[in-house]
């Protein structure tokens, strides 16, 4: 795809750009959007490639685990993979060394080797198929264990359990909750078909939610992570369903006259906010996902969309080009006077804030090139974090630490997740697959 081709299948993907293709043309979006997606590839397996240097990572070494050569999943390297991507960790080679959690590390051996921890353990199949896995993290500066972790699982859970092993040495060595266990939802073309694939953070173990020959877009997690909302154009028009993963079972939410497009739910679950058209123009609407008449929150004659809640559920940021360009707003939940957030740049899209309320990543266009900004909300400070110009729907990992965004690197689609200050990125790329519209789920209970 070219530059110009690229860049125009961007801003007809942004919920911005679909708000205002629904006001002038939906058929003329419906066109472009399918002619686009026909040229992306499948669906692949992820490989996480991760780049930069922090300027605080703890130096850790992690030993190949005893007896994972013969499991379907080396949970050392997962393990590895994970503290790495997170930036707070930078990697000690420990491959040739041979332990397990029972052995005696030589910390002086270590030490020499500038290692700060160090972890090790193994995998025992049993006999009833399931894994004993084992594990053990040590202090090597001080010389004393640190943690232990014991877990048995089946062969199918070998990925979760070295997710749920990073997040209780992340939270051992950084003080911070980690969020590796967590999982993330995507949209993908194959073929004739749109896929919404649930995945684990790292983009493995992808699993469709939903396929569909119509286009799938903006998903959304609830903040039990028990379901998403999206839109679906099945019924050949844009209608927002919410969807649990457990069973299965769809409900629609909103299916009105006109657009029904980017929800996002409230932080306590209730009712999602979202854009519709249903009064002639693209305004915002609080609705009870248990059904009922929806409020409208916003009242201006450009069009408001690509809500994002305040973590405590009272502000709803949102874009709007009632000011001529589109910009970031915030207004009450409760109604009242929206006030700009953005003044930098005419053309700012797709707000997300960060759970700890401290940080607002969004796309800017600057040049010609959509790049992914973080505001300091306290501050109102901007700083771009990427070094590619094609990127597209941020959200914030549930720990506040990490970005997850859709890009394009060297002509390839792709998936990344960024440190907040941009120093650490990591890539999840397949060989020939494409992934869009990212959205990171909350903590799993």
């Amino acid at each position: 795809m070219n530059s110009a081709a690229r860049m125009f299948f961007f801003s007809t993907r942004s919920a911005f750009a679909h708000a205002c293709s629904v006001r002038a043309c939906l058929s003329l979006f419906l066109a472009v959007l399918l002619l686009l997606f026909t040229h992306l590839p499948a669906h692949a397996q992820f490989r996480v490639e991760v780049t930069g240097v922090g300027l605080t990572q703890l130096p850790l070494a992690v030993v190949p685990f005893k007896g994972e050569d013969s499991a379907s999943q080396k949970v050392s390297a997962i393990l590895l993979a994970d503290l790495e991507r997170s930036g707070q960790f930078r990697a000690i080679d420990g491959k040739q060394a041979i332990m397990d959690e029972s052995s005696s590390p030589d910390f002086v051996q270590w030490r020499q080797r500038n290692a700060d921890a160090l972890v090790a353990g193994s995998l025992t199949r049993l006999a009833d198929g399931r894994y004993d896995i084992r594990a053990r993290l040590w202090d090597v500066v001080g010389g004393q264990l640190r943690g232990e972790y014991k877990e048995v699982v089946t062969a199918a859970d070998l990925r979760l359990s070295a997710h749920r092993m990073a997040d209780q040495i992340y939270e051992k060595l950084t003080g911070d909750k980690g969020v590796f266990a967590t999982r993330i939802a995507y949209v993908t073309k194959a073929a004739a078909r749109y896929t919404l694939w649930v995945a684990d953070s790292d983009g493995e173990g992808a699993q469709a939610a939903l396929a569909s020959p119509e286009p799938i877009i903006s998903p959304s997690w609830s903040p039990t992570g028990s379901h998403l909302a999206y839109v679906s154009f099945e019924s050949k028009k844009p209608v927002i369903y919410t969807h649990e993963l457990a069973s299965g079972k769809r409900r629609i939410t909103a299916n009105f006259r006109g657009s029904n497009s980017a929800p996002t739910w409230s932080p306590d679950g209730r009712s999602l906010v979202a854009t519709l058209s249903r009064d002639g123009g693209s305004q915002l609407f609080p609705i009870n996902v248990e059904g009922g008449e929806p409020r409208r929150l916003t009242q201006s004659n450009g069009i408001d969309t690509e809500p994002a809640f305040s973590p405590d559920g009272s502000q709803v940021y949102f874009v709007s080009d009632r000011g001529g360009s589109p910009q970031i707003y915030k207004m009450p939940l409760s109604g009242g006077s929206p006030e700009r957030v953005t003044f930098a740049g005419t053309y700012n899209i797709s707000p997300t804030i960060s759970p700890d309320g401290r940080w607002m990543a969004y796309v800017s266009r600057i040049g010609g090139q959509f790049k992914l900004q973080m505001m300091d909300l306290s501050s109102g400070q901007t700083s771009s974090i990427s070094e590619t110009s094609a990127d597209e729907k941020p959200s914030f990992s549930p720990n506040s630490k990490l970005v997850v965004y859709a890009t394009q690197v060297q002509g390839r689609e792709a998936l990344m997740t960024s440190t907040l200050d941009g120093k650490i990125k990591a890539r999840l790329a397949g060989q020939s697959g494409d992934i869009r519209e990212p959205d990171w789920g909350p903590f799993r209970n």
